[in-house]
């Protein structure tokens, strides 16, 4: 099973390395002198280098901005009882389950009336749309488990709210943030289709649009693709 698993893992990394020749060779190529010249081709002459920056700027800014405004929501949800919570809750798990087309046309035209095409600003606005709901999700699970003793107890010594959630809940938390700050950074880095239609210019496409860009109608590059 593992084999099965990872055999198109080993062809992806093989064939970013092999001569293009080789790479649908029959019989297959299973020792050959490898070449880095895709990587090459692909960082210096197909714009990649400044896509991964594109990637790790937005990703970075979403992440930062998803866990700002989703812990204290989490922390809410997780740890007080009030009127209609059941209802927020749910508004934010329905949102996490949204198809995206649903929104892309909303959202390109938000993004045309307010002068944002082609700005990673919008971007990083838009992936709220999946980064806040999961941030939420797992904080407030994180949240809720913690002993409703450790509030009295800071209560009784003095402390008010706002310095229980940052000196008691969130170092307690840390493990469930960090979680949530991974997967975020991992979904608005693997994110495509707002990308490829809010930042269509070559300079400021993500990396994962700047690959799909190789695909061509006549012929694919596997190995830059591979490579990228």
């Amino acid at each position: 099973i593992l084999v099965v698993a990872l055999f198109p893992v080993y062809w992806m990394m093989a064939a970013s390395v092999k001569p293009d020749n080789q790479i649908f060779a029959i019989p297959p190529v299973w020792v050959f002198q490898p070449t880095f010249e895709h990587y090459r081709h692909v960082l210096a002459d197909l714009g990649m280098a400044s896509a991964l920056l594109h990637s790790l700027g937005v990703g970075l800014a979403t992440t930062a901005l998803a866990i700002v405004l989703g812990v204290p929501a989490g922390y809410a949800i997780g740890r007080f009882r009030f009127k209609g919570r059941r209802d927020v809750w749910f508004w934010f798990i329905s949102n996490y389950m949204m198809i995206p087309v649903i929104l892309i046309i909303p959202y390109f035209l938000i993004a045309r009336t307010l002068h944002l095409i082609n700005s990673p600003l919008m971007l990083v606005l838009a992936y709220q749309t999946f980064a806040v709901p999961l941030v939420v999700w797992l904080t407030a699970d994180q949240f809720g488990s913690i002993p409703k003793a450790l509030d009295e107890a800071a209560m009784m010594d003095g402390a008010g709210e706002v310095m229980i959630f940052f000196r008691i809940m969130v170092p307690l938390a840390v493990p469930g943030i960090a979680v949530a700050a991974i997967l975020s950074m991992i979904f608005s880095w693997n994110e495509l289709l707002y990308a490829m239609i809010l930042t269509p210019s070559d300079e400021t496409r993500t990396a994962p649009v700047t690959a799909l860009s190789f695909l061509g109608g006549y012929a694919i590059p596997w190995g830059d693709l591979m490579a990228a």
